[in-house]
């Protein structure tokens, strides 16, 4: 089901708009729709981002346990590259 919303856009933003939707051969709804649709989904992944982080940083705050950086884009690396790698092991702070 749809919603019918009114924006109400200054004249110059209105003209970019439709002058953007028209080169990628949308019309000016379309483009709209899609902008709001990236923005909210860019949103909603910050705000796990942010949620992730917070858990994370409790965890360390609890435990005491981190893993070097280096050591994990290390294993990173060498799994990308199909190596055979150790999990970098956590270490108190």
């Amino acid at each position: 089901m749809t919603a019918t919303t009114t924006l109400k856009l200054p004249d110059e933003l209105k003209a970019r708009i439709a002058a953007v939707a028209q080169q990628s051969g949308k019309s000016a709804h379309a483009f709209m729709v899609e902008a709001l649709q990236l923005q909210t989904e860019l949103a909603e992944r910050r705000t796990a981002f942010v949620a992730d982080a917070l858990l994370a940083r409790e965890e360390v705050a609890r435990y005491g346990l981190v893993v070097d950086a280096d050591e994990v884009f290390d294993y990173l690396k060498a799994r990308a590259e199909g190596k055979p790698a150790r999990k970098p092991d956590p270490s108190s702070i």
